[in-house]
């Protein structure tokens, strides 16, 4: 079963939203083809030169860079399926355990599941899951909606975070009807209900959540176990007001992500030096806010 075995003083950093790109078992991709369904995110990470890793070269590409990152599997479908070629909830777990140094399991489970997911999700804890990511709009459903509340209580329980995916979705982006994917299930003010009613557990609202950024600096502000990840952006296009908030009232709940391979650490990075972080907050959102959170021993 993972346990993680991460020296805190030996790495330069925590990304918190790493994709696996595919499944070991499966053949290699064909080359998407620009303007399908879903190809934004396919041509995006084939630029970003990470595109069809494997988790173990996944975890090489970080380990070579001294990072760990909170890595999961399964790519969410509308009708909450998963493509063939995405890497299971079980085999992320298992290469998490052979990549402990760098890898931070987090699992997926369809919320629409009722009792076969609760007993999952019961499962995937059980098997050493350290988190759980969500994407509402891929998903379709409001996270707030007590139908998924016996989830949330088992993640809850276990002290786990769940991470939320917020704001615009580059999923189903230029295709006929956006893919079928409702924007409104994005917004990070429905999370507001579940950091009032699971008051112990930690939420993530993942990406700058366009086009409600207010609302999620609102919520990180206001609730003590909600933070927000940096991922899926170049800090170049970050907003000022969560710069601004980032360095000052959020210095603490603010978290490096990079949305791997979609946009890459090395691009992140390189970008953020740029944007007026300060130097006194980097620290605390490169690594320090992260292993905190995830309960990281130095």
């Amino acid at each position: 079963m993972y346990e993680p075995n991460i020296d805190l003083d030996n790495i330069i950093a925590i990304d918190v939203h790493v994709h696996a790109g595919r499944s070991a078992k499966a053949p290699t991709p064909e080359p998407a083809v620009d303007g399908g369904e879903g190809s934004t995110l396919a041509t995006m990470s084939r630029r970003s030169g990470a595109a069809g890793q494997t988790p173990d070269e996944t975890a090489a590409w970080y380990r070579e860079r001294k990072i760990a990152c909170c890595i999961w599997g399964a790519d969410p479908m509308a009708a909450g399926g998963f493509r063939e070629t995405s890497v299971s909830n079980d085999e992320l777990l298992d290469a998490a355990e052979r990549n402990n140094d760098v890898f931070i399991p987090f699992v997926m489970v369809d919320p629409w599941g009722g009792k076969r997911s609760v007993a999952e999700a019961k499962r995937l804890i059980a098997n050493g899951a350290r988190g759980f990511k969500f994407h509402p709009p891929a998903q379709a459903f409001y996270p707030n909606e007590r139908k998924f509340y016996e989830i949330y209580e088992v993640i809850e329980e276990a002290g786990v975070p769940a991470l939320f995916h917020t704001g615009q979705t580059a999923v189903g982006q230029g295709a006929r009807a956006g893919g079928g994917i409702y924007l409104k299930y994005g917004n990070p003010m429905l999370l507001d209900d579940l950091c009032v009613d699971f008051p112990d557990m930690p939420i993530i609202m993942a990406h700058p959540s366009f086009p409600w950024q207010d609302e999620a600096l609102s919520v990180a502000v206001c609730k003590p176990t909600a933070y927000i990840d940096l991922s899926g952006w170049s800090p170049k296009h970050f907003p000022a007001m969560l710069i601004q908030y980032a360095n000052t009232l959020l210095r603490n709940k603010v978290l490096f992500g990079s949305d791997h391979p979609m946009i890459t650490t090395d691009r992140w990075i390189a970008d953020a030096e740029t944007v007026g972080f300060r130097d006194e907050a980097m620290p605390l959102i490169m690594k320090e806010n992260a292993a905190k959170l995830l309960n990281l021993k130095g």
